[in-house]
């Protein structure tokens, strides 16, 4: 087989610790809700050795550099129909999964916010997800209020997933070494639903708070506010990251309220 090139375009940083794999596939495993598995961007398949000693897991792999494809096959004897080609971001999950999935991964960088978005967008199918980040956006997703990362990535993701940050990795562990620090992350599905939850104003309320997040609410939502005086002060006198996202669920509730 010809030497693989990592191509720059696609942000690619191969795990190579097989003890950092071992321990990401265990974290994953250990809440692993549905026997489909989609792993993301598998490079040479450090996770997917293990992800295939587990047992009851039906692994699919998403990989959008055609090259790696074959090295996959090669290495695992998958059945060709559950390695699909192409941009995670454009993927249609029904046409593949038929039921809920989990989903794992060593993520591209320069897409992992995206990928997150996508989780969320289609999380009536992902229970949950364990990846590699770069590590400020992990410490970012898993931000709590009243910090100075915490903000709208923090709040659209943990409204409806619990985040939880497992362990940091060394630039030195990839191949090549990327130029930060990664982490592992875990999000599992909240139960339920919200009541009278209204995704896309919950969505445009926070952003506007966040795009002024140096002013109170109550000059940062000013537009949106046809009462203010109906919402609690205490409140409004704060700013965005000072709310906690059940507060930021509730004001949300409140303006609809007005509107």
């Amino acid at each position: 087989m010809a030497t693989f090139q990592h191509k720059k375009k696609f942000g690619q940083h191969f795990l190579h610790n097989d003890i950092i794999a071992d321990d990401i596939v265990n974290a994953f495993a250990a809440k692993l809700t549905t026997p489909q598995v989609l792993e993301i961007g598998p490079g040479e398949g450090v996770l997917t050795k293990y992800l295939l000693k587990q047992k009851d897991i039906e692994l699919f792999i998403s990989e959008i550099d055609r090259d790696i494809i074959p090295i996959i096959a090669d290495k695992f004897s998958m059945d060709p129909t559950h390695l699909i080609q192409g941009d995670f971001l454009d993927m249609d999950f029904k046409k593949h999964f038929k039921d809920q999935f989990c989903i794992i991964g060593n993520f591209p960088y320069n897409i992992s916010t995206q990928i997150v978005f996508k989780i969320i967008e289609n999380r009536e199918m992902i229970p949950m997800m364990t990846g590699m980040f770069q590590k400020e956006v992990a410490e970012r997703i898993a931000a709590k209020h009243g910090s100075k990362i915490y903000g709208i990535t923090s709040i659209l993701t943990q409204v409806f997933y619990e985040v939880e940050y497992l362990f940091t990795v060394n630039e030195n562990e990839f191949t090549p070494p990327p130029k930060v620090k990664s982490s592992v992350i875990r999000l599992v599905r909240r139960p339920g639903s919200i009541e009278d939850f209204n995704e896309k104003k919950f969505f445009q309320h926070v952003k506007a708070g966040f795009n002024q997040r140096r002013k109170t609410l109550r000059n940062a939502l000013k537009s949106l506010l046809s009462q203010p005086e109906r919402i609690d002060p205490s409140i409004l006198d704060k700013r965005a990251e000072q709310l906690s996202v059940q507060d930021w669920v509730d004001l949300s509730k409140q303006i609809n309220l007005q509107q």
